[in-house]
């Protein structure tokens, strides 16, 4: 067999395998983010139906990642959110980009927007909480949770690339010592 049929042989082979890495991906990081903001909105209902240390776990765990300012926070059953709005924005805006990546860019395209846009994504964020921070003007629920939802849509195009390649790499690597 000459060395050009063996080349493209392994050359679609490393494609296929990279597709299934990116598939396994994708869903992976999708559901990932789909179960937290799951998680988010079961703490209040798990406390309003009768489960309140099912709850307190949960509000234990966000604890590390947010304030939980109950103010600053979206209400469901007269409980609130395990995290506040901004940060529900950004995990719903991850976990809607996430699981629409898809259709809008390749799966196993490594290729990531030029950082420019991750600065613009995380500016109204800046904006909002600097202007409330310096109390020039309140910001509310709504303008917390979209800014933070937009700056979680705009990571899954850094994050999303950033992980199939280094689950990529770590296969072509595992497979190389291998042979």
């Amino acid at each position: 067999m000459s060395a050009a049929v063996v080349e493209c042989s392994t050359t679609s082979e490393r494609a296929a395998r990279t597709s299934g890495v990116a598939i396994v991906v994708w869903v992976s990081l999708t559901a990932f983010a789909l179960a937290v903001v799951g998680l988010i909105v079961t703490a209040p209902l798990a406390h309003t139906n009768g489960h309140p240390e099912f709850a307190a776990t949960i509000y234990r765990a966000f604890s590390y990642v947010c304030h939980q300012i109950p103010e600053r926070s979206f209400h469901l059953a007269g409980h609130q959110f395990a995290v506040c709005s901004r940060c529900t924005g950004l995990y719903a805006g991850f976990a809607v980009a996430s699981l629409v990546y898809p259709l809008t860019h390749s799966l196993r395209s490594t290729d990531t927007p030029p950082r420019i846009w991750l600065v613009l994504a995380a500016l109204p964020l800046a904006i909002d909480f600097g202007l409330g921070y310096f109390s020039i003007w309140q910001n509310n629920h709504l303008s917390r949770f979209s800014t933070g939802a937009l700056l979680g849509a705009a990571a899954v195009f850094y994050i999303m690339p950033g992980l199939v390649d280094l689950t990529s790499w770590f296969g072509r690597r595992r497979a190389s010592q291998t042979q």
